[in-house]
């Protein structure tokens, strides 16, 4: 599903924010990405999006290598990928209905279906009674949640999480990490970035932890289900 062999990244000012990353995450996996700020987490998740590309190494995610990928191969990975940032990058002008809408209206899909699968993902993401509200009406909690909704809309193979309880207290990053965990159940492979203490020891899931642009834990060990299918989707 998701494999870095031999991963380096240095930018132009010679900065290493990759040194040598060798892992694998199986299909259906629930990874922790673990380490200290800079370490390298979100570096490490926008070469699995491929926001960034290895100057050594290469990366290869649902049937994409990242040393033969052509810019226009690009947004077809990312539609087989969810994304959840740090910063939200919600529309705060759009209530949360469109928010959640926009990711399946830009790939051109027919409003009619457009309409129920929103509103299908908003039932299933508790915010069905929000989806007139705009952003700034939300709390964080609730924001994170259009985020989540917005990641899952096009049923993805693999979610991507960037601290998604950073700014929250600790009853609703239990809420967003249970949510999590069960978009997991569906059968979709879940990397969730944090440095929560709190949730890295209540949760016995894999780590990955990175050290100043090392992994120095989790590598290539993989914790594979006993069986597995593709995700069963039922939005």
């Amino acid at each position: 599903m998701i494999q870095f062999s031999h991963v380096s990244k240095t930018y132009d000012n010679q900065f290493e924010a990759l040194n040598d990353i060798d892992l694998f995450i199986d299909k259906a996996e629930f990874v922790l990405l673990t380490g200290e700020s800079g370490a390298g987490k979100t570096t490490l998740l926008k070469h699995i999006y491929m926001e960034e590309i290895p100057s050594v190494g290469q990366v290869f995610v649902c049937g994409y290598e990242s040393k033969y990928v052509r810019r226009k191969d690009i947004p077809r990975l990312r539609r087989k990928l969810g994304i959840v940032f740090q910063d939200f990058r919600l529309l705060y002008d759009r209530n949360v209905f469109e928010n959640v809408a926009f990711a399946m209206r830009v790939t051109g899909v027919r409003e009619r279906i457009v309409k129920r699968k929103v509103w299908e993902v908003l039932a299933h993401t508790g915010l069905s009674h929000k989806s007139s509200f705009l952003p700034s009406q939300l709390s964080g909690g609730e924001q994170q949640r259009v985020c989540i909704a917005r990641a899952i809309i096009n049923s993805p193979l693999v979610l991507l999480a960037d601290e998604p309880t950073g700014n929250l207290d600790t009853a609703v990053s239990l809420e967003i990490f249970s949510l999590l965990q069960e978009i997991n159940s569906w059968g979709t492979t879940v990397v969730v970035a944090t440095h929560d203490d709190h949730l890295i020891k209540r949760y016995h899931y894999r780590q990955l932890v990175l050290h100043g642009g090392v992994l120095v834990k989790g590598g290539n060990q993989s914790i594979k289900p006993k069986t597995w299918k593709e995700p069963q989707w039922s939005l």
